[in-house]
């Protein structure tokens, strides 16, 4: 199955997800989008397909959007989308695409969902918080 991950490799739950899609036994195809940035098709055809606006797919902590006056409801999802062009890391991540659908895996254990193959269990998040027992089971307060 083909997987892509939009991915920033500094943010832990970004990092979780490709690890859990890894030790699934796939290997993702890995965008950084830091680094290569958007298109405005590309951002309209993922948050269609993940049934996102531009408004629920900006992040809001570890962003400029406060400092850029993005976060007051009055701005108009247009001005999100020429911002987050400008500045990718507006986009809240991460984004994994797949044939299974189009999602935002936040939390990381979202990206189980998407995967008709779950790595065994016991899997744990990188801060120690355990996703799947060691019967391969999702644990409480997991998704």
């Amino acid at each position: 199955m083909d997987i892509v991950i939009h991915h920033n490799p500094d943010c832990g739950t970004s990092r979780n997800v490709l690890q859990f899609i890894r030790a699934s036994g796939y290997e993702p195809t890995v965008i950084e989008y830091l680094k290569v940035g958007w298109t405005r098709p590309q951002l309209l055809a993922l948050f269609a397909a993940a049934g996102l606006t531009p408004r629920t797919a900006l992040r809001v902590t570890k962003s400029p959007a406060a400092e850029m006056g993005l976060l007051d409801e009055s701005v108009p999802d247009d001005v999100l989308m020429e911002a987050m062009l400008e500045h990718p890391v507006l986009v809240n991540r991460p984004i994994v695409a797949c044939v299974r659908g189009v999602r935002l895996c936040r939390p990381s254990d979202a990206i189980l969902d998407l995967l008709p193959v779950w790595p065994p269990g016991p899997l744990f998040k990188e801060d120690g918080d355990m996703v799947l027992d060691a019967d391969g089971n999702r644990v409480d307060g997991s998704k």
